[in-house]
C-alpha cells in the first residue's frame, strides 16, 4: 500500500495495479474487484482529528490506514463509508471503537447481507468476519467536522443507490468513491441509469476543482486528482450503454475506440483491465433489456 498526498491535509491509501501481484492465487473479490483495477481509501487530517473515507479492502489494510494516521498525529477518528461494497468496508474492524457514518441505505444493505458477507458467500471469498456496521446514518446530507475543516457528506444514486460522496466546499475538493471511475464506472444497477445521470449533474453543480475517485490512476491521484471531465466522461459512457440495445454495433467496439474523445482530451486514462469491466457492463445492460 502506497500513501499519496493529493492535497493539503488529504492522504490517499492506494493499493493495486502492481504487475504480477495477487492477494491470492484463487479466485477472489479482492483481486478481481479492487487490486487489479487499483483502489484507494482516503483521509482528511486536521490536527489530531481524522476523517477516514472508506476503510479499504481487508482488515489488515484498515489497520495500516489507522497506524499511518496515528503516525501523523491523529488521535480521534471518524469513518464515512462511500457505499456498502466489500472493498470499501472490509477494514471497518480497525475502527470499531470509532463513529462510523453512512447513508441509511448503506446500513440497511449491510444488515441485509451480513450473513453472506461474513461467510464469504457474497461476491465469493474471503469473508469479512466480523462485519462492523455503521453507528450513525443520514438520509440526504450531513455535515462532518474535522478540526477546523467543515465537510459535507451527500447521498447520491450513482453506481450504487446508497452512495455517499465527501465534499470540501472551501477547497472545492470532491472525494467521489465509486460514483466516477477511471477508466469506466462499474455498472450494477442499469435500471437506475436515469438517476445516475441526474445525480452526476448534481455533482457537476458543486463545481469541483479536483475529484478523487476510489479507483483511478495513482499518478493522477497523487498529482491532485481529476477534473470535471471525469464526471462528464462517466455520463457519456452511461449514455453509450443506454444506446447499445438499439445499436448492435456499439457493444462490439473495444473500450479504447468507444471512449476515444475523453481519452484524447485527457479526461480518462486507458487501463486495459477495464476492458473486462466494460464487457461485464455490456452483458449486464443487455441482460436487463431481455428481462424487461
Amino acid at each position: 500500500m502506497r500513501i499519496l498526498r493529493p492535497a493539503p491535509g488529504v492522504l490517499a491509501f492506494y493499493d493495486g495495479r502492481v504487475e504480477g501481484y495477487r492477494f491470492s492465487p484463487r479466485l477472489n473479490w479482492i483481486d478481481e474487484g479492487a487490486l487489479s483495477l487499483g483502489t484507494a481509501s482516503f483521509a482528511v487530517l486536521d490536527g489530531d482529528e481524522a476523517l477516514v473515507y472508506d476503510t479499504h479492502t481487508t482488515p489488515e489494510h484498515g489497520r495500516q490506514v489507522r497506524a499511518a494516521l496515528e503516525a501523523e498525529g491523529a488521535r480521534s477518528f471518524t469513518v464515512l463509508l462511500s457505499h456498502w461494497h466489500l472493498d470499501h468496508v472490509a477494514g471497518n474492524t480497525a475502527f470499531r471503537d470509532c463513529e462510523i457514518v453512512s447513508t441509511a441505505r448503506t446500513a440497511e444493505l449491510l444488515r441485509d447481507h451480513q450473513d453472506q458477507i461474513e461467510a464469504g458467500r457474497y461476491e465469493g471469498p474471503p469473508g469479512i468476519c466480523p462485519l462492523v456496521h455503521p453507528t450513525r446514518t443520514f438520509e440526504e446530507r450531513t455535515e462532518l467536522q474535522v478540526g477546523a475543516r467543515r465537510l459535507e457528506a451527500i447521498h447520491v444514486d450513482v453506481h450504487s443507490d446508497d452512495a455517499a460522496v465527501l465534499w470540501d466546499p472551501e477547497a472545492r475538493l470532491l472525494l467521489a468513491g465509486d460514483t466516477v471511475e477511471d477508466t469506466v464506472t462499474y455498472v450494477e444497477e442499469p435500471d437506475h441509469f436515469d438517476a445516475h445521470l441526474r445525480d452526476l449533474d448534481r455533482l457537476l453543480g458543486l463545481d469541483p476543482t479536483a475529484i478523487l475517485p476510489s479507483h483511478g490512476d495513482p499518478d493522477v491521484i497523487a498529482g491532485g486528482g481529476y477534473g470535471r471531465g471525469l464526471i462528464t466522461a462517466t455520463q457519456d459512457y452511461i449514455r453509450l450503454l443506454q444506446r447499445m440495445p438499439a445499436e448492435p454495433d456499439l457493444p462490439e467496439l473495444p473500450l479504447r475506440d468507444l471512449l476515444a474523445p475523453p481519452l484524447e482530451a485527457g479526461d480518462l486514462r486507458y487501463f486495459e483491465p477495464y476492458e473486462r469491466v466494460h464487457r461485464e457492463n455490456v452483458k449486464t445492460v443487455l441482460e436487463a433489456l431481455d428481462a424487461a
